[in-house]
């Protein structure tokens, strides 16, 4: 099968003919029909995250949000079956420690990362596996896109379960997200149908436009302003800052300028992860944080369990994850949107759709 295969940090990618993978006991192959292209794979590529653990090999393929057809069953699946159509969170998960028991097996104790690791190969190919089947799969309903569901993937899935599930969001609530690429337009999108007044935060005039167009009342472009944090809470009242301010791309500016935007008592929600500039750790101002009682919380991915209340948002009408899909392509293009994505010359999110 044709697989895009990762080289080394930072080689060309290259479409290669693979193996098709084997279905272990617990699992599942999957076809592919669509497979979000996300700034984590990216930073993978780049060796961005060895501070964390991932460290890529050759031979390697990426591709963490996906969405297709069951075509082989391992004989202690029970819950699927082939044919159907399934996606799955991109973190993938024991189902047994005490986090998955809690309801929160995005943050599994035996957590593997899809896409990242060599034993759990990712969907940028024509078919891919899932381990733990029954745990981690999630049935799609046939009305829905795939390339939508492929653009919940995890930039959509980990927005909405940070803006859902780990902040309070409250209708009327001033909310600012700094950076407006694929996961912070998604958490624009949903903590508009929450009923807050966003403020979105980006350097890049088209990237603003699109904030407005997924929900955003109020903009700041940060090249035309000295004070970030402060002009953010010009549009709030008497200046008092934001209840929740999302960073959504990583780097120390947008995160010091979100926890700035707070006002008292306000929670910060990170869910963009560092570069190798950074290395995971960024000063952030502590003592205002302690007198202010400001609250600081992240978002990674989204249990399985979650995916119904976004399809029964979508099937309200209340979100649409298809409005941030601006960019479909093909397998053989790939390693062109993934070089796109480091110049961050992309627009909400790109989705491959032909395999």
């Amino acid at each position: 099968m044709k697989a895009v295969v990762f080289q080394g940090v930072d080689e060309p990618l290259a479409v290669e003919n693979v193996d098709r993978p084997e279905c272990e006991a617990d699992g599942v192959v999957v076809e592919t029909e669509a497979c979000g292209i996300c700034r984590s794979d990216w930073h993978a590529w780049q060796g961005d995250w060895d501070w964390i653990g991932l460290v890529p090999s050759p031979g390697l393929i990426f591709g963490h949000e996906p969405v297709g057809r069951v075509v082989e069953v391992g004989e202690n699946v029970d819950r699927v079956s082939e044919g159907d159509r399934v996606t799955n969170p991109f973190n993938l998960s024991g189902g047994t420690c005490p986090h998955c028991r809690a309801g929160r097996a995005n943050i599994c104790e035996r957590s593997v990362p899809m896409g990242f690791v060599p034993f759990q190969q990712g969907a940028f190919a024509e078919e891919y596996p899932v381990r733990n089947a029954d745990q981690n799969l999630v049935q799609v309903p046939d009305s829905v896109d795939p390339a939508e569901v492929a653009g919940l993937g995890c930039r959509f899935a980990t927005a909405f379960h940070g803006v859902v599930h780990r902040v309070d969001i409250t209708a009327g609530d001033w909310v600012a997200v700094h950076g407006c690429g694929g996961v912070g337009l998604s958490a624009i999108h949903v903590a508009s149908a929450l009923g807050a007044n966003v403020i979105a935060v980006d350097i890049a005039a088209d990237k603003l436009a699109m904030a407005e167009e997924v929900g955003a009342v109020e903009t700041v472009d940060a090249t035309a302003v000295d004070d970030v944090p402060q002009a953010v809470k010009a549009y709030t009242e008497r200046s008092r800052g934001v209840a929740v301010s999302i960073d959504a791309l990583g780097v120390a500016e947008t995160v010091q300028n979100s926890v700035n935007s707070l006002g008292k008592g306000g929670q910060h929600l990170q869910i963009g992860m560092t570069t190798s500039d950074e290395a995971g750790e960024i000063a952030i101002p502590i003592d205002t944080m302690v007198t202010d009682e400001r609250e600081f919380y992240g978002s990674y991915g989204m249990p399985p369990n979650e995916y119904d209340e976004i399809f029964r948002m979508m099937t309200a009408g209340t979100i649409d994850p298809g409005t941030i899909v601006t960019e479909t392509c093909s397998l053989e293009d790939v390693p062109d949107v993934m070089d796109r994505l480091g110049e961050y010359d992309t627009l909400g999110i790109p989705v491959c759709t032909e395999f």
